[in-house]
């Protein structure tokens, strides 16, 4: 079975992954018509002999929680070495190229590129596409779009899903996935007309939109948005970054529906827009007063920076590598925040941060009232005991994994900056840190094994620890007749 629906998400991936070569055709860049012909071979054939392996059975509606994850996550890393076939043809190790399609895919926005003048245009679309088609979820996309998973959809949707939601649109979760893909669409095209009629040109404008939306960050420019130099594409991207690192159900409900009052209501909204607000004021003044930077300079460049990294866009408005220390504390502070649950957005979710808070403010409570009951609640609605054990889970084995990974890129790159700054912008998707790795810096002067854990943490971190990380356990390979797991 999970042969069977790896096999037809292939089978669609395979069919996507032709579309670069329009690109390839209008820019008259016909050489690069080859690598997408190959990868899309590749990715139908091997679809083709899974489902042959299979039995070629297309119903999944009996599909177990733990298939439901194993396909997930093996779809994120199978499509990801499918993407990174088109690399190859243009100089890139193999290595280098999976680093760069796991990046893109997971919108994380972390490139090995030194050079972007060694690179024709379609390549730079393929980056951005791959960006887009992971911000919204492949097997959403997947679930959108092919009815044989109607019902199967429900376990595969959820453990791709980002943050602990279950927010549904409508009763059926095809209907959902194709709500959430229509408001992405729909934003992406906005955007898309906005920056062009702003100046960008027209292929500068395709690629950036896709990444915004995405909360990705890659750009056809080697000095991200600050290459351009354009304010009202800045803000712009600022605006549009702010829509993808907020819940795509409730953007649905406002713009769609026109309900604004769920998303205003919302808790986590709320407290999204506070802390963007709060932290872009702090990194106004120290831009304005520390490096002396004009007052419009300083709130353009300060709104773009808390905004790109909240909602793990990685998009630069200015070499940030550059400012003072405390404002690269304020920027490294919003690295732990990420964007709200149901969004573009990595990072650990400001609706897990508003929990953490409850969840502290009821332990401090409970001990000067040791026998009261203290539900904690968001939007009115109390949270699950099961919830808050999975809420508590992630944030345990999210600062596990970056302990981990940081110490041991610390010692293979003889660096704490490049260790503990290249983990937490790779395990929450956020693409540049700072240094060598910074917004004009690049991670392809990385040795071999760095490379391995950034591009472990950058899956781990796009599927939010637990998909992958339960599959450590021995109870996940046994097979249990007729037990549903």
């Amino acid at each position: 079975m999970v042969g069977n629906a790896l096999g037809l998400i292939l089978l669609g991936f395979g069919a996507i992954i032709l579309t670069p070569i329009v690109v390839a055709l209008l820019e008259h860049e016909y050489t690069s018509i080859l690598p997408f012909c190959t990868a899309s071979l590749c990715a139908i054939a091997l679809g083709l002999l899974l489902q042959y392996r299979g039995g070629w059975n297309r119903n999944f509606d009996t599909i177990k929680r733990s298939e439901g994850l194993l396909v997930v996550t093996l779809t994120w890393l199978v499509t990801a070495g499918i993407g990174a076939i088109p690399y190859l043809f243009y100089g890139l190790s193999p290595l280098d190229a999976y680093f760069e399609s796991v990046s893109g895919i997971t919108t994380t926005g972390a490139t090995i590129l030194k050079d972007f003048s060694l690179y024709p245009k379609v390549f730079f679309f393929w980056r951005s596409l791959s960006q887009w088609l992971g911000g919204m979820g492949i097997i959403v996309l997947f679930v959108a779009i092919l009815p044989q998973f109607a019902v199967a959809g429900r376990r595969m949707f959820f453990a791709e899903a980002p943050g602990p939601t279950d927010e549904k649109i409508t009763p059926r979760i095809t209907n959902t996935a194709k709500a959430l893909w229509l408001i992405y669409v729909l934003l992406t095209v906005v955007e898309i007309s906005l920056l062009y009629y702003a100046g960008l040109p027209l292929f500068a404008a395709v690629c950036n939109g896709l990444t915004t939306m995405a909360a990705g960050g890659f750009s056809p420019h080697p000095e991200s948005i600050m290459g351009y130099n354009n304010h009202a594409v800045t803000w712009i991207i600022t605006a549009f970054m702010f829509l993808a690192g907020s819940n795509f159900a409730l953007l649905y409900r406002f713009m769609v529906q026109r309900k604004p009052r769920p998303l205003f209501a919302s808790e986590e909204f709320r407290l999204y827009a506070f802390i963007i607000t709060f932290l872009a004021a702090i990194l106004f003044c120290i831009l304005l007063f520390g490096h002396g930077k004009p007052a419009t300079e300083s709130l353009r460049d300060s709104l773009f920076q808390i905004v790109s990294i909240i909602t793990t866009t990685g998009f630069s408005s200015a070499d940030f590598a550059l400012w003072l220390v405390p404002a690269q504390a304020v920027l490294l502070a919003v690295m732990f925040v990420g964007g709200c649950a149901g969004s573009a957005g990595g990072g650990v979710k400001v609706v897990r941060i508003l929990f953490m808070a409850k969840f502290l403010k009821r332990e401090l409570t409970q001990v000067v009232h040791p026998h009261a009951i203290l539900p904690i609640k968001i939007d009115r609605t109390t949270v699950p005991d099961e919830t808050q054990r999975q809420v508590l889970g992630f944030l345990l084995f999210y600062v596990v994994l970056m302990v981990l990974s940081g110490l041991l890129v610390t010692m293979i790159e003889g660096s704490a900056s490049i260790g503990f700054i290249g983990t937490a912008a790779t395990i929450g998707n956020i693409g540049p840190g700072f240094g060598e790795i910074g917004p004009m810096g690049t991670f392809g002067y990385l040795s071999i094994p760095t490379k391995i854990i950034f591009i472990v943490d950058m899956v781990v971190g796009r599927l939010e620890c637990i998909p992958l990380l339960v599959m450590l356990h021995p109870d996940f390979w046994t097979k249990h007749s007729g037990a549903k797991r």
